[in-house]
């Protein structure tokens, strides 16, 4: 198997489903019934609403999620927002393995990310939080230095095989 290969195109397609999955399950996670409802209502100042109850306070919400750890789904929402956005960034190199370098990659999922809570903010489908925006490139980078192991460790073997 040649997961290695540029022109291998079933990884951006699993990229390209992983992408909507997260678009369905972080900006569509209400259902439909409730989006509609929340839709039928928006009017101009859903956008003032939404950014009295916005997040814009690095660590905030991470400081409040660990002080009431016990009374709060802490665990669920922290290591949650970390562990869905992992495997972005071990699909993008299988998908994208010219543009592996963090050049690219790292403005990507950046992008990505601040696109989703923008758009919960601007639709009132979720709450903006700069903490969430933090985590997901946490996960996402973690997924990345996983590749660059796994990368080294196959470019080890692929020498050592040699001598």
């Amino acid at each position: 198997m040649k997961i290695w290969e540029n022109g291998n195109h079933k990884w951006k397609w699993i990229f390209f489903l992983y992408v909507l999955i997260i678009i369905r399950l972080i900006v569509f996670k209400y259902p439909y019934s409730e989006l509609r409802e929340i839709a039928s209502h928006w009017r101009r100042n859903v956008v003032w609403e939404g950014l009295s109850s916005a997040n814009f306070t690095l660590f905030k919400t991470i400081r409040m999620y660990i002080r009431y750890y016990k009374r709060l789904n802490s665990f669920e929402n922290l290591f949650g927002n970390v562990l869905i956005f992992v495997p972005y960034g071990i699909l993008y190199r299988l998908a994208f393995p010219k543009r592996f370098y963090a050049v690219c990659f790292f403005p990507a999922v950046l992008l990505f990310v601040t696109g989703i809570e923008l758009f919960q903010l601007l639709s009132a489908f979720g709450k903006f939080d700069v903490d969430d925006i933090l985590l997901n490139c946490l996960g996402a980078g973690l997924g990345f230095l996983f590749m660059i192991a796994v990368q080294k460790i196959k470019w080890y073997d692929v020498h050592k095989k040699k001598r």
